[in-house]
């Protein structure tokens, strides 16, 4: 404890340690030297931080401008600059480098733009100037951009920025992850281009910025001298520019205090390097280290499920979680049949809570995937449960979806003009606004919808040779879409529809996170389609969905990702999707093995440990993904659930036992596949870790009931034209079998595609 402590009287204690614990006061009064706070999930590290900051100007340790404070988001920020307004009063005024990362290199790039050859009153381009002005780069350059996205080039840009490379830094082989080896030659136009027009990007703030300080030592020795101390939040989420640019600012004073949480390090995919905060130690001698591990948010059996998980990663700071609140219920572990009872399931699980008088502001459903939102946005508007999606749009208000709903209105309804202007040049075809304003004058002049003037026109001079070609391909293929909406299954002319259009080529060559998750919604879209008798009953069922808004007053439930509630609490959550392939994602898996499996194995710790009172975790035996019926396993984030803090409940539709979950059974092969012990089909174990990951989803599941089974292989009692019952669509005969797949024509429902394991000879 330093001499602050010593000497402060207790009945002078200063307002700002008030209500702090031992370790947060502790993380308040070692101001000198490097510190490295390490605050777990609902430890109070913003009070901590705010308490520092005030400690630092209240006892004039520094005048608020000698004070660096760099936040995350502008509303860390603001909230920052509040908390210790209200703790030393106008001081907070003079607190210029209080911001975010971008902030404040903006505000020292304004005051040395010349030395990268800008002038102070630069242009900082948004997302859609600098898109502009790459796709110009990558047109003079000759080079074909369905091929190669200018998205794509954008999105390596941000990378080589993000860890701090100059165009001169980019090698051979980095340069060849765009147009055969030419992305560094575009990046270094594209940096002299920003220069010619005195503009930069995002990621130049912080770039320009570390170039200065590196190549003259006079600026860095300014700011090392005026910053008297340093304090970083969410250190653990740093990229590698924003860590070689504090590192510099620290070095002579080194009176940096960084607070994170390595636990909580989930975002690499924005180039966040959870290794920053793990060799803090080895970057600053002598570092004092502080645990923050009084949680003030969730009971013990929320924290002890969430820190029996976390601690299967290796490599880590650690620390261990506590809490004097009531032990409050398990962790509910639900096992589900299919993602349809899954969504009922927690429309009656929400309901019980209503019920009980809490209010739905405090109810939360996370999930791995946007796509996964759709299932729960259906079942609720069914219900009447009021619901809103945070960190992105509801399910049919996503681009993409309205995009492939606008292909489907046009073959529905032929005068659907609005969905023909949404179209017609998605993706691009080279029918500029002229083109389209001509086919607009034709319609009025005729009186006729936009479709049938674009076939119109074909027959005319007005449009050029090019965009007459492009228009006469897109009227051929409406024509031939309608023509097959006659005979084939509306959701499969969906597929084809977005194949043959380019829509789904357009963001397969994007190749990023973003057009990942549009493709996986688009999958989404398809798989719903097949719960409806026609395509115009479903263009219905999602018209009645768009317009049911609700009350915004009106308590309702949240629904988002996992990485969207990184910060937030809730009551109760509902943490749905614990699959295999889905959470952890297989994909992530695939790219980046052992070390994807242990970021994906934080999201497990920050999504259980949002809930302040219960987590309720759900998995599924069955999912439909692109449209075709797979068998699931749990989690093995499911298998590493402590027993003594989690209730396992397996259930099929109606309260009926699926099977009897036993994690300590060794003899089940499943089970071992389940815990990560590699032992299980398509598994194997990740050399020199004790953690394992999967090559390949594992698609086979038996079940110990001998009366269902969840495999593949399908059922040897079943023969066409057989007799069946199904419990949701009735009796039927068999038409078409497909391993474990049936198409039945049911005598009520009409022809239906289903798991042979939801029949029974009737």
């Amino acid at each position: 404890m330093n001499q602050i402590a010593q000497t402060s009287a207790p009945q002078a204690e200063p307002p700002y340690l008030r209500g702090l614990n031992p370790p947060q006061r502790e993380a308040v009064l070692t101001t000198d030297g490097p510190v490295l706070i390490i605050a777990g999930a609902g430890t109070g590290k913003t009070a901590a931080l705010t308490a520092r900051l005030a400690h630092l100007i209240f006892t004039k340790k520094a005048w608020p401008s000698e004070i660096l404070s760099v936040t995350f988001t502008n509303k860390a920020a603001r909230e920052m600059r509040e908390r210790v307004g209200r703790l030393v009063g106008d001081a907070v005024e003079g607190m210029p480098w209080l911001g975010t990362f971008h902030a404040i290199a903006a505000k020292m790039l304004r005051r040395h733009a010349e030395l990268v050859g800008l002038q102070s009153n630069f242009t900082i381009l948004d997302t859609d100037d600098q898109l502009r002005l790459l796709k110009q780069l990558i047109l003079a350059a000759d080079i074909d951009e369905k091929r190669f996205p200018t998205r794509s080039l954008a999105g390596l840009i941000d990378q080589w920025k993000n860890k701090g490379l100059v165009p001169a830094d980019i090698d051979a082989g980095e340069s060849e992850r765009y147009a055969n080896g030419r992305g560094g030659e575009l990046y270094q136009q594209y940096q002299a281009r920003l220069i010619a027009l005195n503009a930069c990007d995002f990621g130049d703030l912080l770039l320009h910025m570390l170039v200065i300080l590196k190549t003259h030592r006079d600026v860095l020795a300014q700011y090392q001298q005026r910053f008297k101390y340093i304090m970083v939040d969410e250190y653990q989420d740093t990229n590698s520019s924003q860590y070689l640019w504090l590192r510099l600012l620290a070095q002579e004073r080194k009176n940096i205090a960084c607070v994170g949480d390595d636990d909580q390090s989930i975002y690499s995919w924005r180039g966040a390097q959870v290794e920053n905060i793990l060799k803090f130690e080895r970057d600053f001698p002598g570092a004092k280290v502080i645990r923050l591990e009084q949680n003030y948010r969730s009971t013990p059996h929320i924290l002890g499920a969430a820190s029996g998980v976390i601690a299967n990663n290796g490599g880590r700071l650690g620390k261990q979680l506590w809490t004097e609140r009531d032990v409050g219920e398990k962790v509910k572990v639900i096992g589900v049949w299919d993602g349809p009872e899954e969504a009922r399931r927690v429309g009656e699980e929400i309901d019980i809570v209503r019920r009980a008088g809490k209010s739905l502001d405090e109810v939360a459903i996370l999930v791995r995937a946007q796509h996964q939102t759709r299932e729960f946005e259906d079942r609720f508007i069914a219900i009447g449960m009021p619901y809103k999606i945070v960190g992105g749009f509801r399910f049919y208000e996503r681009a993409e979806i309205r995009d492939a709903l606008a292909y489907l209105r046009v073959v529905n309804q032929p005068a659907d003009d609005l969905a023909f202007e949404r179209i017609v040049n998605v993706p691009k075809r080279g029918l500029g606004d002229k083109a389209v304003a001509r086919i607009h004058q034709l319609a009025r002049a005729t009186g006729t919808p936009l479709t049938t003037a674009a076939a119109r026109i074909l027959d005319t001079d007005e449009l050029t040779g090019a965009a007459k070609k492009s228009l006469g391909r897109l009227v051929g293929d409406i024509a031939r879409w309608r023509d097959m909406a006659t005979s084939l299954p509306h959701a499969e002319l969906a597929r084809q529809l977005l194949d043959e259009s380019g829509y789904t080529a357009m963001y397969q060559a994007e190749k990023s996170v973003e057009a990942t998750g549009r493709l996986e919604n688009l999958s989404e879209l398809v798989r719903a389609m097949e719960e409806y008798d026609s395509l115009g009953a479903f263009l219905e069922h999602v018209s009645l969905v768009m317009d049911n808004e609700g009350g915004a007053q009106d308590p309702q439930v949240t629904i988002m990702t996992i990485h969207a509630a990184k910060g937030l609490e809730y009551d109760t959550v509902f943490l749905v999707g614990w699959e295999e392939g889905l959470f952890p994602s297989q994909r992530s898996l695939d790219e980046g093995g052992v070390k994807s499996l242990e970021e994906e194995r934080r999201l497990a710790y920050v999504a259980i440990t949002r809930a302040r009172r219960l987590a309720v975790i759900i998995h599924a035996a069955n999912r439909r993904i692109y449209g075709q019926w797979n068998s699931s396993i749990p989690s093995r984030f499911v298998a590493e659930l402590p027993p003594e803090h989690i209730d396992t409940e397996t259930t099929m539709s109606g309260g009926a036992s699926l099977w009897q979950a036993n994690w300590s059974d060794r003899a089940d092969p499943f089970a071992d596949v389940a815990r990560g012990t590699g032992r299980g089909p398509g598994w194997q174990r990740a050399s020199g870790t004790g953690s394992t990951f999967s090559t390949k989803p594992a698609r086979v599941v038996e079940s110990r009931s001998s009366a269902i089974s969840l495999g593949n292989k399908g059922r040897d009692d079943l023969s066409l034209g057989m007799r069946v019952f199904h419990q949701k669509f009735g009796y039927g005969a068999i038409a078409e079998i497909e391993g474990n797949k049936l198409e039945i024509d049911f005598e009520q429902s009409g022809r239906k595609r289903v798991m042979d394991s939801f029949v029974t000879i009737g």
